[in-house]
């Protein structure tokens, strides 16, 4: 990347006759930063003989990437999401704020024109005159002033206002990928919750199928008191998991309605049912490395604020330089009205102005020196931001790819515990085995399906956080 905090900026006092003649601006010219991205992701190239569930480098399509998850109803709460959303709002009117506030800046380029006018009754009294005399003065008039922008400091406001609407730009797009993602994981979670709800239920009810059966052979002497009391103590264990699991459910549907500008009960009919985990796509196309610098919202907006305060260097240094105006004035005066156009009540002035702060006591060449140390700190930030996308990225596949893997295992462990259900509830049927095998074949059914659960949610969560990362959701062509 170049470094601007290894290039001084310190200014330098040219002729004012040469700077008149060539107009030009002073301070330093905005140079995009360069930016070095790796040759491909770790998390893609580690996994390429991998099964067929891993990253490629196949370019994706990042505009509308929750539809991958085929779920119309996460497709439709990101859609009004994004019309609704309150945030959304504010950078929005952000923009609009840094959009306005560039014409106030490019206001400096015209003319000003001010127009005036006054009248005043005045009583003069004389001690040696019984009656005060009384006169009506009319007045009016117009003055105009233009700053000749000669050294370009007005032009370098204005450089850094565009930069400014830029970045306000790339903070709404910022918001957007954040908000896609925000509601995405919430509805994930929500599903996670309430698919968890279903297992511990289901599994509940073959536990209390189980003390039912247990309680019997006890009566009939075949088991002991024992027995009875760790079925009852394995159906209460998993009773107890459902309260929170419902709580969290509850508290993800709240989320939702905050996220799409609701109040908190509304999404409850909508969302009270248990629906299934949405269903992630084997191949997640992730591009290369350097699709990401022009990809990332939070980048882009980066460098703009680079280039702002680039800009703002010029605009500090414009105050070392005189400033050049052409002034102008016109005025009438008169104490009648019928006189108002004469020739003898009209004044009229013009004439360039020159003003220049000899001494200020170093406070100009301080503030240079304060925006080139904001102009390093927005040069930091931006590496810093680039460094942390590219973190992010290879976080989000090494998780995703890893998650995956455990997932696999988890659905194998779930189909043996299945299978070993069923023989141990056949064998103690019979009497052939204790309940204490059976007892634990239940607990290890139901900790591998609450798990395999989980391990389904946090593989969707992680797609989520790569979609984050790679910066998706929010449209690159303007037009």
């Amino acid at each position: 990347m170049n470094n601007p905090l290894t290039t001084s900026a310190h200014p330098i006092m040219p002729s004012a006759l040469a700077l008149l003649v060539a107009g030009c601006m002073i301070g330093p010219n905005y140079q995009p930063p360069d930016a070095t991205a790796p040759s491909a992701w770790v998390g893609v190239t580690e996994q390429a003989s991998a099964p067929p569930s891993m990253a490629t480098h196949e370019t994706p399509s990042m505009t509308a990437w929750w539809r991958t998850f085929n779920d119309p109803q996460l497709t439709t709460l990101v859609d009004e999401a994004i019309t609704a959303n309150i945030d959304l709002q504010l950078a929005a009117a952000r923009l609009r704020q840094a959009r306005a506030a560039r014409g106030v800046v490019a206001g400096g380029l015209w003319p000003i024109l001010d127009a005036s006018s006054s009248y005043q009754r005045t009583r003069l009294t004389v001690d040696d005159e019984s009656m005060p005399s009384t006169r009506n003065v009319y007045q009016a008039g117009f003055d105009a002033a233009w700053e000749l922008d000669l050294f370009g400091g007005t032009r370098r406001n204005i450089e850094a206002a565009n930069a400014d609407i830029e970045a306000a730009q790339e903070g709404l797009r910022d918001a957007q990928v954040s908000l896609a993602a925000e509601v995405a994981l919430n509805y994930v979670q929500l599903r996670g919750f309430q698919q968890q709800i279903v297992i511990a239920q289901r599994n509940l009810r073959a536990q209390q199928h189980t003390a039912d059966i247990t309680r019997q052979r006890w009566r009939a002497g075949f088991v002991s008191r024992l027995d009875v009391a760790n079925a009852e103590a394995q159906v209460a264990t998993t009773q107890a998991q459902i309260p929170g699991l419902e709580t969290a459910a509850r508290q993800a549907i709240y989320a939702l309605n905050v996220l799409l500008a609701r109040p908190p009960g509304d999404l409850l009919h909508e969302l009270a049912e248990a629906q299934p985990l949405p269903v992630t796509p084997p191949v997640i196309p992730v591009g290369l490395p350097s699709d990401l610098l022009r990809r990332r919202p939070d980048i882009q907006q980066a460098e703009a604020q680079l280039h702002a305060a680039t800009a703002q260097i010029g605009v500090a240094t414009a105050d070392l330089f005189p400033k050049f105006s052409l002034t102008g004035a016109v005025s009438w005066q008169s104490n009648l009205l019928q006189n108002w156009f004469s020739k003898s009540h009209f004044s009229s002035a013009l004439g360039p102005t020159l003003q220049w702060a000899i001494f200020q006591g170093g406070s100009v060449v301080s503030n240079i020196r304060v925006q080139e140390a904001l102009r390093d700190q927005a040069f930091l930030i931006y590496r810093k931001t680039v460094l942390t996308a590219f973190q992010d990225v290879e976080n989000a596949l090494i998780a995703f790819a890893k998650e995956w893997e455990h997932r696999q295992a988890l659905t194998d462990a779930v189909t043996a515990n299945r299978e070993a259900v069923r023989l141990a509830t056949l064998l103690y049927r019979q009497g052939q085995s204790d309940f204490l095998s059976l007892l634990v074949a239940q607990r290890a059914l139901y900790a591998s399906e609450d798990a395999l659960v989980q391990s389904t949610r946090t593989t969707s969560t992680d797609l989520i956080a790569l979609y984050k990362a790679l910066g998706g959701g929010w449209e690159i062509d303007d037009s």
